[in-house]
């Protein structure tokens, strides 16, 4: 044998033998102190019934160590969520080989706990001492229920004496509309088209800082609730960062896991069972936990009419741990009987909800909670606008509007101000660059608005006032209403040589930014494109959402919700008073015949030509609803649009003026999303939410189709890109690819633009529909064109939370777009034509502007 043979053998030997003493060192100390042997516990009373009637709880533990052991035991129930220290503490000393006995007694606690019919589990727990640290076992089982041992007149964690008017399924201690929307909070009504109205109670409503509920009287003439407005519950437990992590329900990120087997929180369609596109986030705004919402948010809106099922399932804190069902809704999901009128009144309608969850592949034992809704009839939300409608070009002449004829008379109108420019030579600065006049009057229109202060100076359709309607609801004429009306007449229109007409030009209507004036057809951009492209443009004031609301209107809604209806319903007046200017625009006995819109007796409007609509920002939003409702025009461009101002206003940074006064008003952090979704029922009237889904293929009655072309600025600080998607995607526009490039996107987002349509191929039919472009320019970067540090151009993506940029995401895209870039205007123009189509300026790359190349330099 070699010297390293016999050296290896003597060092595998010494291996051996180490390994041998380890073996022997363990087994003793196993033996000794007990190692990894372990105490073993057992709960013995677990019938309902033995526990109500002793007040007690037998438990054994044993022991396979060699020395004794004192364990310290605990008993807890587990019930609705809740951990509760059940009987007193007490020490048992436990032997080798010997089965150790105690009985403990249930304290004040615990006791009326185990009479309850919810779902229920105790716990015991025995720390105990080994190698000199803390060492603890448990031991759960489940208590075996026993109907006749039911506390049947309040079962524990369940808030049975406000079940009249708040939903005892929400976690005890919650805002009592929680969680909403919810069918809970209608009554049958035959009288509607779904057969429900909602009759949320004023002592459940949201209260302001001088304890003032909201009054609910207005949306209470909802049957049903908001097509797109966030559902609003609060989930103790899943109310941080980590918790949602852990529970990873869908993100704005990657909205297609709406539909992954597994997902925890899924809104099917009742009927079809077919899943929505959503998702889920906590509010951001909150400052802690114990304030903090869970919203639910659509991707495309729902369908009027149709009702619809929430679940949430498997859902986890920021540990891991399962976070158990409320109380109120274990009783339904676990079949556990009561003998209250209150539950068991609903309990075969929660039948249906599981059964219909369960058809869908969404089974009810891991449910944490699951309700149902019905959204609104399109009759409930567009009926009043389209009534007014009717009944005010009825006035004129005009009594079928389905057949695309201007017939009847046109509005009246009064001139009140015409400014020329100089034809020759032409201005080189200001507005008489490209507007060769401008013509500023009034329009006459019928007024279905109340007298905001009765005898007072104000007059019907002013600031504050509200709808005026009949017991029905239907709104009657009060007189009329002089919308002012300001219009840019081309340059190019008129032969500067001669002053003679060119040719006649188009006419486009005009919707001015958040609460400004019509004044705003004026700017820049709005100037070069009519003159560039041949249109006059013309605008009114958004009234509701004008500047002259501010004060009256918006500022005494945000200090008392119940002050809320006159912005909605004078809206709807606005809307009408746009349908009116367009419809004098149009008429060939309108505008066009009066002196002011004639150059040397020839009028500058080609009246053979149909209207069209262009609005940016507010807008572009408010022009949706336009959209929806108007017969005078088809093609319509939406500048930076989008619709749901409850979820819009967060993420906007117009909004934090706005939230000085909310916020100090409605102190309670986590009323304030309630509370936006609340007032959406009555906003949906005057805004696209609730107009959306007639917007363009399944138009209203007596309203035509209409083509849509959607621009949208990428990380607009002002209007939520998010909410511009949807609305893309409930109106049925596709998205012209590639959108963005990939880099601009935020690192966590792994599905963009889910449940979109792609714009086919322009040169086929593609380009006569509706489309969405989007506009980028830029990543944040200094400006080298300037040496100031802070001087940048671009911006980042917008935030993927409820939240608007700061200042640090870099210049606000909102309007730089449309002022900096003639290549988007002059897509604009060539859709609001005759014959309009979609042109693509943007080649094969995504569509940059502002100098923005796709290069970094």
């Amino acid at each position: 044998m070699t010297d390293a043979a016999r050296a290896a053998r003597t060092l595998i030997a010494a291996i051996a033998a180490v390994a041998l003493t380890l073996t022997f060192a363990t087994a003793a100390q196993a033996g000794g102190e007990g190692g990894s042997a372990k105490p073993k516990l057992a709960v013995k009373t677990s019938a309902q019934a033995e526990l109500t009637s002793e007040g007690t709880v037998a438990v054994t533990a044993s022991y396979g160590g060699r020395k004794p052991k004192k364990l310290r035991l605990a008993l807890a129930v587990l019930q609705g969520g809740e951990k509760t220290n059940a009987a007193p503490n007490r020490t048992l000393r436990v032997r080798r080989g010997r089965k150790a006995k105690a009985t403990l007694e249930l304290n004040r606690a615990g006791a009326p706990l185990v009479r309850s019919c919810l779902a229920t589990k105790l716990r015991l727990t025995a720390r105990y001492s080994a190698h000199g640290s803390g060492r603890k076992v448990t031991e759960k089982v489940t208590m075996k229920p026993d109907p006749a041992q039911c506390d049947g007149e309040n079962p524990v964690g369940v808030e049975v004496d406000t079940a009249d008017r708040c939903d005892p399924i929400s976690a005890p201690g919650e805002q009592c509309l929680f969680p909403y929307p919810n069918d809970f909070y209608t009554r049958p009504d035959d009288s509607t088209p779904t057969g429900l109205r909602l009759d949320l109670d004023t002592g459940s409503m949201p209260t302001n800082a001088s304890g003032k509920p909201v009054d609910p009287a207005e949306i209470n003439t909802s049957d049903g609730f908001s097509p797109g407005a966030p559902i609003v519950l609060r989930v103790p437990g899943l109310d941080t960062p980590e918790a949602m992590a852990e529970t990873d329900p869908v993100a704005i990120t990657d909205m297609g896991e709406s539909f992954d087997a597994k997902q925890p929180i899924v809104v099917i369609d009742a009927d079809s069972g077919r899943r929505q596109l959503i998702w889920a986030e906590l509010d951001s705004n909150a400052s802690s936990p114990a304030e903090t919402d869970l919203l639910i948010h659509f991707g495309r809106n729902l369908i009027e009419g149709h009702r619809y099922i929430v679940a949430l399932r498997n859902l986890v804190d920021g540990s891991g741990d399962t976070i158990e069902a409320p109380a109120g809704f274990q009783l339904y999901r676990d079949r556990v009987p009561t003998g209250i009128d209150a539950i068991e009144s609903r309990r075969s309608h929660f039948e249906d909800v599981f059964s219909a969850l369960g058809d869908a592949g969404v089974g009810r034992k891991n449910l944490y909670l699951a309700w149902d809704f019905t959204v609104a009839s399109t009759e409930n939300i567009t009926g009043r606008m389209l009534s007014m409608r009717d009944q005010a070009f009825a006035d004129l002449g005009d009594a079928d509007l389905t057949d695309g004829g201007v017939d009847g008379d046109s509005p009246g109108f009064t001139v009140t101000d015409v400014t020329d420019y100089p034809l020759t030579p032409a201005p080189t600065s200001g507005r008489g660059v490209q507007n060769i006049r401008e013509v500023t009057g009034t329009v006459k229109v019928p007024c279905y608005m109340t007298d905001p202060d009765g005898d007072g100076p104000a007059k019907p359709c002013d600031p504050g006032a509200v709808l005026n309607t009949d017991a029905g609801g239907t709104p009657q004429q009060n007189g009329f209403y002089d919308a002012r009306f300001t219009c840019n007449i081309p340059r190019s229109a008129v032969d500067e040589s001669t002053g003679d007409v060119n040719a006649p030009v188009r006419t486009s209507m005009y919707g001015h930014g958040l609460f400004g004036d019509y004044t705003e057809v004026h700017t820049t951009d709005v100037r070069t494109l009519g003159t560039d492209h041949g249109v006059m443009t013309c605008a009114t004031d958004w009234i509701g959402m004008s500047e002259d609301d501010v004060l009256p209107v918006a500022v005494p809604a945000l200090a008392d919700m119940s002050n809320f209806k006159p912005l909605p319903d004078r809206l709807q007046q606005g809307f009408l008073d746009f349908l009116y200017l367009g419809r004098a625009m149009i008429h060939p006995g309108g505008f066009a015949a009066d002196p002011a819109f004639r150059f040397n007796g020839d009028s500058v409007i080609d009246t053979a030509k149909p209207l069209f609509y262009y609005g940016n920002s507010q807008g572009g939003i408010a022009g949706g609803a336009l959209t929806a409702i108007a017969t005078d025009f088809t093609r319509s461009v939406l500048y930076v649009p989008g619709m749901n101002y409850s979820t819009l206003l967060t993420r906007s940074v117009d909004f934090e003026d706005y939230a000085s006064i909310l916020y100090p008003s409605y102190p309670d952090e986590s009323d304030r999303p309630l509370l936006l979704t609340l007032i959406q029922s009555m906003w949906d009237r005057g805004e696209p939410n609730g107009y959306a889904n007639h917007m363009t293929d399944d138009p209203l009655p007596g309203t035509p189709p209409h083509k849509v072309l959607i621009e949208m600025a990428y990380g607009d600080h002002q209007v939520a890109n998010v909410q511009t998607e949807v609305e893309a995607r409930t109106i049925g526009a596709p998205l012209r690819v590639p959108a963005v490039d990939a880099n601009r996107l935020q690192p966590e987002y792994t599905a963009p633009f889910v449940g979109l349509q792609t714009l086919g191929d322009l040169g086929g039919p593609a380009a006569q529909g509706s489309g969405f472009f989007i506009w980028d320019i830029g990543p944040k970067r200094p400006n080298l064109a300037t040496p100031e540090p802070d001087d940048v151009l671009g911006t980042d993506p917008p935030p993927l939370t409820n939240t608007a940029p700061n200042d640090s995401f870099g210049l606000d895209p909102h309007d730089r777009v449309i002022r900096n870039t003639p290549a988007i205007r002059a897509q604009i123009a060539n859709f609001i034509d005759v014959g309009g189509t979609i042109t693509d300026p943007c080649g094969a790359d995504p569509c940059y502007e502002a100098n923005w190349d796709g290069e970094l330099p």
